[in-house]
């Protein structure tokens, strides 16, 4: 199982990925550009040690990242799908990509994507915070496929 980013804007958020892949055995993908320098402190301070037990990659675009996935399922989280991430049968080798914090991905990555889902919450909020539904998602997505660490 991994994580994608596409164009990540907060550096605290992808700190805080990093530190969710290294301790559920998933691996990041960050597809570029980033709104941030990749060495920005605040993504060592979320991340803290944790960041040197994560399998990152970083990609130049969608198009890079894309190429590297092979035949496996790119499962995309959006507020923009109606079909629920608990009601959705996981692989152990989706790749759950999540967009930018500001504007989610554009729609010919939405298109791109094999699956569209989102994490059901109440009406009258917009959105959760990235890292937040990472967890969620992968959460559920390693429960289903009986693949949580420990």
């Amino acid at each position: 199982m991994r994580i994608a980013l596409f164009e990540p804007e907060i550096a605290g958020n992808v700190g805080a990925v990093l530190r969710l892949g290294a301790c559920m055995g998933a691996a990041v993908d960050l597809i570029e550009p980033m709104g941030f320098a990749w060495d920005d402190k605040r993504v060592r301070r979320t991340a803290m040690d944790y960041i040197d037990h994560v399998t990152v990659v970083r990609h130049a675009g969608f198009e890079a990242f894309r190429s590297t996935i092979g035949g496996r399922r790119l499962v995309l989280f959006t507020t923009k799908s109606s079909q629920s991430a608990y009601a959705f049968a996981f692989a152990p080798d989706d790749v759950l990509l999540f967009g930018k914090e500001s504007a989610g991905v554009p729609a010919v990555v939405a298109e791109a994507s094999d699956a569209r889902l989102r994490i059901p919450m109440r009406p009258e909020v917009r959105s959760m915070n990235l890292a937040t539904t990472a967890a969620l998602a992968l959460g559920e997505a390693l429960r289903q496929t009986a693949s949580l660490p420990g």
